[in-house]
């Protein structure tokens, strides 16, 4: 049966924008970041069945958005215009810097949604319920994800 990609461009464009641009916070990396969202529903629309289109795109974006994230991360088109841009937004470089690596120390001993998880509650302000209705687990498997990951960061400041 498939989606109508129209309608959901149409009506939910908006809130997949405003959320990549949330996320990227650049506005021409969260258009092209909409844009593979929806991409990604074409590339499946005959076999998706979308139940709730608002969780699922909510969802989607913000998975596009995180893999270009680590995408960037891992091989920046220009170095010398990433590194500027770093250190334009950071209050401290130093402190930006420690930030990230701590990050990514943290998140790779992870499962891969739980960072998802992370921002949708802890940036987002999203409850745990609607973490769990998000990524389809419990409020407890959302709640013990989340008291890992503290304690991973518990354990990395202490080295620190």
């Amino acid at each position: 049966m498939g989606v109508d990609i129209q309608h959901l461009y149409t009506r939910y464009g908006a809130m997949v924008h405003r959320r990549c641009r949330a996320l990227l916070r650049n506005d021409e990396e969260a258009v092209e970041a909409m844009q593979d969202v929806f991409v990604e529903v074409c590339r499946r629309q005959e076999r998706l069945e979308v139940a709730a289109p608002s969780s699922f795109l909510y969802r989607t974006a913000t998975n596009v958005c995180l893999n270009r994230m680590r995408s960037k991360r891992r091989r920046p088109q220009d170095a010398d215009t990433d590194l500027v841009e770093r250190i334009a937004t950071a209050p401290d470089a130093e402190d930006r810097t420690l930030i990230n690596a701590v990050l990514d120390r943290v998140f790779e001993r992870e499962l891969p949604n739980t960072r998802e998880m992370a921002v949708m509650h802890l940036v987002d302000g999203m409850t745990l319920q609607e973490v769990a209705d998000e990524v389809g687990l419990s409020v407890s498997g959302v709640r013990k994800r989340l008291r890992l990951l503290k304690a991973h960061v518990a354990e990395i400041e202490e080295v620190a």
